[in-house]
This record gives structure tokens, C-alpha cells and sequence, in this order.
């Protein structure tokens, strides 16, 4: 029977400090080169991600914004895009507005290149935060004359507090043929709203994995709420010590937190394990 096993990145298998532990670099590519079937899935663009996991063996696709992207980790390139169509792009124009250049940016590909569109007006604090913790080459700033939804458009992003964006996001839920997650950073006090092509999520993209793959079960890992999709699906599915209460509730059980290696921990003691029966069997 053959196991693919699928983690979150920050807050999971990440520490807060949003580093790997030694632990973790070593347990991990042990397990890969032994031969487990791992990879990741996450919010993160597949640039962002790579620079943080670049020193483990990942050698299947990985999963990058929340099921938009599939990407290959040897190649460091996309493979795999999901994109709004062109009606939905119109809706989203007219529902985001203004909202958008205020509150957060658009994620596009534009001459095959990842970009970033930001507004040029003023922006909410936590876009503002956001643009001080990443300096981003892909940021392009956008004058009020030109389209922020320049390109072949991925991602829309809004960051902001949760009383700033609630009323948006449960207007975005209700009227578009796209998917919305509406959660807290994991590392601020800010919401983050996040607006993604239809059958973008973590769960359907894994399960495409999981059928390309041809695996028999699926094993997940992760902690905040766009988590939640893939543990449902999952035919096991752990939550760290850190998660938010509503994953815990649908966990098949609770770990050891992020800062405490819980997942690395986990895979080493579920293969370890694995291969020890094996060895009696045979």
C-alpha cells in the first residue's frame, strides 16, 4: 500500500522564526532518499517556498498557492496553473474595486514571469507591514491609470483587520465562481483574504496528486485554516500542538507543535515503524 504524505509549510512544518531545524533538514531527507512519497502544500508562491526548503530532496511536485500552482522542485518551475476565466476576471473587477488597490495586490503572469501588482494610493497597515517584510523583486506598483489586473491573473490577496475585510469576504464567498480563504497570519494579527480560480485548493489538488501517483492513502499535516479542505479528504490527518481549534476537531489526532519538530517527529517514528513490521514480516 503506498502512502503520499503532504505538509503545510509555516506553521508546520516550519518554525515560527519561519526557518527548518537541523532536525527536520536531516529526518525529512533521510525519509526521501529511504523512499518516502512527501511532499508540500502551502500558500506560499513556489519562489518563496523553494528558498525556505531548498536544502531538503524534495523530488515530487509540490503544491504552491493554496492549489493554484503545481511546481517541480529539481526544475525549480511551474508545471501546473490554474488561472480566473475571463468572466470571472470581469466579476472580480467590479466586486474588488477600489478594495484592491487599498487593501492588498494581484498575483499575474505577464511574459511568463510571476509578478506582484500593487496600487499606488494609500494602503491598509497590514499591506504596508507586508511590503516591509518582503522585499520582493516581483512587487510592480501600478499608476491609477493602469489595470491592476494586469496579465494572466492567479491570485488576488487582501490584507487588513478582520473587521476591515469580514464584510468582503463573505460578499466574495457567496457571489464568484472562485474560492476564498479568509484566515489570520500566522505570524501578525491581521487577516489575510485570499481569492484563488475555482478547484484551487489544497484538497483537490492533492487529490490529483494522488490519483497522477497512483498512491492508495493520503497522509496530511498542517495548522490554520486553509488547511482544512485537505484533512478532509485525508485518510489520516494530523494537527500541530499550534493549530487553530477548528482543524484540531477534524484531526485524527494532535502532535507536537512546529517549534518542536512535531511532523518531522512523526514521519520518522510512523516510517521507522513501518519498516520494522516489514522486516519481522518478511
Amino acid at each position: 500500500m503506498t502512502t503520499l504524505y503532504v505538509t503545510d509549510l509555516d506553521g508546520t512544518l516550519m518554525r515560527t522564526d519561519k526557518t527548518l531545524s537541523r532536525y527536520t533538514l536531516e529526518t525529512v531527507n533521510r525519509l526521501i532518499d529511504e523512499g518516502m512519497l512527501i511532499t508540500y502544500a502551502t500558500a506560499r508562491l513556489f519562489q518563496s517556498a523553494y528558498e525556505i526548503t531548498k536544502d531538503i530532496h524534495f523530488n515530487l511536485p509540490v503544491i504552491t498557492r493554496n492549489g493554484t500552482v503545481f511546481a517541480d522542485p529539481i526544475k525549480k518551475n511551474e508545471i501546473e496553473i490554474l488561472q480566473f476565466s475571463e468572466q470571472d476576471m470581469n466579476n472580480l473587477k467590479i466586486l474588488l474595486g477600489d478594495k484592491i488597490r487599498k487593501f492588498g495586490f494581484v498575483t499575474s503572469y505577464i511574459d511568463g514571469k510571476i509578478v506582484k501588482n500593487f496600487g499606488n494610493r494609500e494602503i491598509s497597515d497590514g499591506l504596508e507591514n507586508y511590503t516591509k517584510d518582503h522585499n520582493d523583486k516581483r512587487i510592480r506598483i501600478i499608476n491609477d491609470d493602469q489595470d491592476i489586473f494586469e496579465g494572466n491573473v492567479i491570485y488576488c490577496t487582501l490584507i487588513a483587520k478582520k473587521q476591515e475585510l469580514q464584510p468582503l469576504y463573505e460578499e466574495m464567498r457567496k457571489a464568484g465562481n472562485w474560492e476564498c480563504v479568509f484566515s489570520k497570519d500566522t505570524y501578525g494579527e491581521d487577516y489575510w483574504l485570499e481569492i484563488c480560480p475555482l478547484n484551487a485548493t489544497k484538497a483537490k489538488a492533492v487529490l490529483k496528486f494522488k490519483e497522477k501517483m497512483g498512491c492508495d492513502r493520503i497522509v496530511v499535516f498542517g495548522d490554520s485554516v486553509n488547511d482544512i479542505s485537505m484533512f478532509e479528504i485525508a485518510d489520516e490527518a494530523y494537527a500541530v500542538e499550534n493549530a487553530i481549534d477548528e482543524l484540531k476537531k477534524k484531526a485524527t489526532s494532535v502532535i507536537d507543535s512546529n517549534d518542536e519538530d512535531g511532523v518531522a517527529k512523526f514521519l520518522s517514528e510512523r516510517w521507522d515503524g513501518d519498516k520494522f513490521v516489514t522486516d519481522i514480516d518478511g
